[in-house]
């Protein structure tokens, strides 16, 4: 792909509007935890989502180990946490409330709807590693219709909600 070309690929996808999550694991002691806009749901039966970790980000050769991981999906609500788990050279989990599942797993206290994941594989992807996973557990779903998701657009936040209904 020429200069141009990934020039123009970029600006398109900048274009295309993201849901924006949060990933969280506890890797041989280690909290890691990054935001991502690459989640998508691949199969209803069995759960399976697939998430993108960028190499430019210091979370990803801990999260690239993980065996489980915790997908936190964001609302409107929840900008400064996708800004601090967006930061690099912190400690992200530094101010941030969180609980530990039974199974290890950090939960961030402040987001109500999130899967627990069972990674399934890894591939890698150019600079990028592309995870799936199998979700075996979901909470805050019975809420979800009141959420106003906060979404990645043009690089900039966004939270829907009833002005942005067509």
């Amino acid at each position: 792909m020429s200069g141009d070309q990934a020039a123009e690929f970029r600006s398109m996808f900048r274009r295309h509007a993201a849901g924006v999550a949060i990933i969280t694991a506890d890797v041989d002691g280690e909290l890691v935890g990054m935001t991502v806009t690459s989640l998508i749901s691949v199969s209803a039966d069995p759960p399976l989502i697939v998430f993108s970790l960028s190499a430019k980000s210091s979370a990803t050769p801990p999260l690239r180990r993980a065996t489980t991981a915790v997908m936190h999906l964001l609302g409107a609500g929840q900008l400064e946490l996708a800004r601090r788990f967006a930061t690099s050279g912190i400690d992200r989990f530094d101010g941030v409330e969180w609980t530990r599942l039974d199974t290890g797993e950090p939960v961030l206290a402040d987001v109500e709807s999130w899967m627990l994941c069972r990674i399934v594989s890894t591939m890698p992807a150019a600079d990028s590693t592309v995870v799936l996973a199998q979700v075996e557990r979901v909470v805050g779903a019975e809420g979800i219709e009141h959420h106003r998701p906060l979404v990645y657009w043009d690089r900039t936040w966004h939270g829907l909600g009833e002005g942005s209904l067509l």
